[in-house]
């Protein structure tokens, strides 16, 4: 796969209540809004709303991966321990390698916030096929959650002082074929090794 094709992300949100009409989902607008803040590199967006069942969980990884040819999708919502929560058990599922510095990071900094965060059960896989792979992540359910794991923690000063998990995933991205992401520093700043950094790309009017 050519490494300049179209950035594609895919979100999930993952309620049974939410996609039942109950309430709003909040999960998807959360991630899209960061991620038009945090992504200088013009994007596409597949959005799926969908309840808490293992095999539509799985079979919406699948599709997005395969046949929507995401490079990188999100999910939100399902990573209890609760009987209903299995987000993690499909991702795994669906998933040709198991990337768990992700999942460890991200309770590491829930950690700085609630004690229950060892509750999570968040992870992140590759899915690959001969044509094409994809980085599947589970994120917390509640937009303030979302916008920190996401993007880390800083003082008063903007000073990083536990990094984001996005910080990597840029760098991921090239290393499984996709297109070259660039970040705005100031959300986020993507680390890649010296030997794996481009010119500065003009910034885009907007993102999609």
């Amino acid at each position: 796969m050519s490494n300049t094709d179209e950035l594609i992300i895919g979100l999930v949100s993952i309620s049974d209540r939410a996609s039942g009409g109950v309430y709003e989902d909040l999960g998807i607008p959360a991630l899209e809004s960061w991620l038009s803040a945090a992504i200088r590199t013009p994007f596409r967006l597949e959005k799926r709303l969908i309840p808490d069942e293992r095999s539509q969980i799985e079979h919406t990884l699948i599709d997005m991966a395969d046949l929507n040819r995401c490079h990188l999708i999100l999910t939100t919502g399902g990573t209890g321990p609760a009987r209903r929560d299995v987000t993690p058990d499909a991702t795994l599922s669906v998933g040709s390698k198991e990337m768990p510095g992700f999942g460890e990071q991200m309770r590491q900094i829930s950690l700085q916030f609630v004690p229950t965060a060892i509750l999570s059960r968040q992870v992140a896989v590759i899915r690959e096929t001969p044509e094409h792979a994809c980085l599947i992540m589970n994120l917390p359910g509640q937009p303030k959650a979302i916008k920190e794991t996401l993007e880390g923690l800083k003082d008063s000063d903007g000073k990083q002082l536990v990094n984001g998990i996005f910080a990597a995933v840029p760098y991921c991205i090239d290393l499984i074929g996709g297109p070259y992401m660039e970040t705005d520093t100031a959300i986020c700043k993507a680390f890649r090794p010296k030997s794996a950094l481009r010119p500065a790309q003009p910034l885009p009017e907007e993102n999609t």
